[in-house]
């Protein structure tokens, strides 16, 4: 675990964090957010600007992000193109 600087204040500033998977988003970070659904299945959210209720059990789950590797990818503001490695994920 090392440590990784992070943008704060619209781009501005600099703060130094831990590398810590809590933190981010990815496979590892689904897994955590999975356990924390699981633990707190039985508790009550609002939805919809506070119009609607219903238990987070009973939320889908989230779908696997399909995989794009070989498509072209633009870059460079529209002026050239790569071909995309992204593999998805593997739910």
């Amino acid at each position: 675990m090392g440590k990784i600087r992070i943008r704060t204040g619209r781009g501005t500033g600099t703060i130094e964090v831990d590398d810590d998977p809590t933190k981010w988003s990815g496979d590892e970070y689904r897994k955590i957010q999975e356990a924390r659904k699981k633990a707190a299945s039985n508790r009550m959210v609002h939805t919809g600007r506070g119009t609607g209720s219903r238990r987070l059990g009973d939320m889908p789950d989230p779908k696997a992000r399909p995989s794009t590797e070989g498509m072209t990818r633009i870059t460079g503001r529209g002026t050239s193109s790569r071909k995309s490695t992204n593999k998805g994920t593997d739910k």
